[in-house]
Order: C-alpha cells, then structure tokens, then sequence
C-alpha cells in the first residue's frame, strides 16, 4: 500500500536537515512547498488589517514565508515509520506548540513512480 507523508516544517531552517534525514530513510521524490499558516502570518504581521478571508494573492504578496511543507508518496507502512522516526529525530516532539506538523494519508493509486503499471489498487 503507497502513503502520502505531509510534514509541515515549522521552522525553515530545519527543512534541509529534515530533507537529509528523510533522503537517508529512503525517501525518494520529496517535494518542497512554501507555506505559511493564517495565524502565523497575523501575529508575525501584528496588524489588525489583514480581513478575516484573505485572498490567497494578498497573502503571498510579502516575500517572507515561514514554513515548507514536505509531500513524499512511499510504498508500505516500515517506510512511513522510517520518515516519522526521521521527522521527530530533527523537530523533536511535534505536539509542542510551533515545531511542526505531520500526516500521513493512504494512496488509492500510484502513476510515475518509475515503475511501469504499477498500481496499487
């Protein structure tokens, strides 16, 4: 059964190590998102002026953004611990507040995963 692992890197700077750490487990196809979160952006901003709705081009007209999401699509449950070991190794334990964030979805199927016909249906 293939996962989609989700971390949301609370910290920027730990996102290169977190990558290291994942690409040692044997994570393979790690895709780096920019994001950041409503509440982050209100208080970093301190400003009563961003509307309770923002437009997402508003947000992302400031340059600064304060998280990356990490999507990794894995085959089987041991790689999916492999990537959880690997993420609380570097963000320490993610219940604490700001450290971060991680879900892990099932897959229906897989495309271009560089296996010809593979599906996992």
């Amino acid at each position: 059964m293939y996962y989609l692992v989700v971390m949301v890197v609370n910290n920027p700077e730990d996102c290169p190590v977190v990558l290291d750490a994942w690409d040692e487990a044997g994570a393979t196809g790690i895709t780096i998102l920019y994001s950041s979160g409503l509440g982050h952006l209100k208080r970093a901003a301190l400003l009563d002026n961003i509307p309770l709705m923002p437009s997402l081009e508003s947000l992302y007209k400031d340059e600064e953004v304060h998280h990356r999401t990490l999507l990794c699509v894995v085959d089987g449950q041991e790689m999916v611990d492999r990537l959880v070991d690997a993420a609380h190794s570097v963000a320490g334990d993610l219940d604490k507040p700001h450290s971060g964030f991680l879900f892990v979805l099932p897959v229906a199927q897989v495309y271009g995963l560089g296996r010809a016909g593979d599906r996992n249906d």
